[in-house]
């Protein structure tokens, strides 16, 4: 799929995912388990996580789950940031996860380069990045994610 020197193996795309953001959480010890922990009591099964920079001592908390669970989902982040005294939640079903995969990428700047300049040659913004060894996976708007996925795989086709 990819060419022989890249290390991308392959590109997925799920687009049935949401996007939910506790907003302006206390930055204080054991807030992400117990928000982890009742989302785990409520059966939501979880993908990505993201949380943000610390500012003034508090942070935001982002993470992803499958679009059938987003209401379960955002009824317990409400009940958790109203007992936490965060500021909102908010939520999005118009997203997607797109991700390329291949062995050694955390360790390929390249590859990360050649994904980012893909997405941006088309306009698409990254809401939100997760990496691992062997993975590379950007939330973006469900609208562009077919067309991004298309562009990115060219982009990749190319030569990394």
């Amino acid at each position: 799929m990819m060419s022989k020197k890249s290390p991308v193996q392959s590109l997925s795309l799920d687009d049935n995912i949401a996007k939910i953001s506790i907003l302006e959480l206390p930055d204080k010890p054991g807030i992400a388990f117990k928000l982890f922990s009742l989302l785990t009591e409520n059966d939501v099964q979880i993908d990505m996580i993201v949380q943000n920079i610390n500012r003034q001592n508090i942070n935001d908390i982002s993470f992803t789950v499958r679009e059938d669970l987003m209401e379960k989902a955002v009824e317990t982040a409400q009940k958790f940031a109203f007992e936490v005294n965060a500021q909102k939640v908010i939520y999005d079903k118009a997203v997607a996860k797109l991700s390329v995969v291949g062995s050694g990428l955390i360790a390929s700047t390249e590859v990360a380069a050649t994904f980012f300049e893909a997405l941006s040659e088309i306009g698409v913004n990254i809401q939100m990045i997760s990496t691992s060894e062997v993975m590379i996976s950007c939330i973006i708007d469900k609208d562009q994610s077919k067309e991004a996925l298309k562009h990115v795989h060219k982009k990749f086709e190319e030569g990394c």
